[in-house]
């Protein structure tokens, strides 16, 4: 039976609303759900620069949760390297900051959160500072978390993920055996210029001698220059909270 032009009008009006309705409460419910899977995917990606991937599997969420708090600290800098603590009369903290939104604002208008991994229960023995990263790659953005030792200049490990690499070659990045490389690196030359650190053309090469070098991944130059880009690009804007610290440790094992 053919309906009037009104029923249709009205059924269709009603079916909108409900399953805006519908909608509405499954963003409700899901919301909160999935903050928290964002929020412990961050917290993986940071720890994986200064604990193995093997010991991260192998904590369910809640540890993984605790031996958070438990073992980093954080801050936020500008790049001058000074602390920043709120931001448009609103508080910030390195947890909440969006590295991908202040991407898209100029380097010097953003804000760089800092995490700092220490010895439980105490915040003054410092292992290491972790810097987040991010950048493009060949088809979307790539981002990650490097860790640099209190010297600040030697790598103790990174992180690496994107949004869209080809798999088996630029998507490589996420693989422990492409990140390992990095490990034991230098981003200072002997003169002090920070040079950061080359993934090479091609692979199967050997850089363990060169400190600023490591061997690439073949078939991914693209996905490979955009890593080289990032690193070079965020260690330059941390540049000065990294040389602030150099500059406190050096005057600390003086005296």
């Amino acid at each position: 039976m053919q309906q009037s032009n009104a029923y249709i009008i009205t059924f269709s009006v009603i079916l909108t609303v409900v399953l805006g309705l519908l909608l509405s409460g499954t963003s409700q419910v899901l919301g909160p759900m999935q903050r928290e899977a964002e929020a412990l995917d961050k917290k993986k990606q940071i720890l994986g620069a200064v604990i193995s991937a093997e010991e991260i599997s192998a904590m369910k969420p809640e540890e993984i949760n605790a031996f958070y708090s438990s073992r980093i600290a954080s801050l936020v800098v500008d790049i001058n390297g000074q602390e920043v603590t709120e931001q448009d009369g609103a508080s910030v903290t390195a947890e909440t900051v969006d590295i991908a939104k202040n991407y898209k604002k100029s380097a010097e208008d953003r804000l760089y959160p800092v995490f700092i991994f220490h010895a439980e229960g105490n915040s003054d023995d410092v292992s290491s500072y972790i810097f987040p990263l991010y950048g493009a790659g060949l088809w979307d953005a790539i981002w990650g978390y490097l860790a640099l030792d209190t010297d600040m200049n030697t790598v103790g490990g990174i992180t690496m993920a994107h949004a869209g690499e080809t798999p088996g070659l630029g998507a490589r990045i996420t693989e422990g055996g492409i990140q390992n490389r990095y490990e034991g690196k230098k981003i200072f030359s002997d003169s002090g210029e920070l040079v950061a650190i080359q993934m090479q053309k091609g692979e199967g090469k050997d850089y363990d001698s060169e400190p600023h070098k490591v061997d690439g991944m073949s078939g991914a130059t693209i996905t490979a220059n955009g890593v080289n880009t990032m690193l070079k690009n965020y260690l330059g804007h941390y540049k000065a909270f990294i040389e602030s610290k150099k500059n406190s440790s050096a005057v600390a094992a003086a005296y």
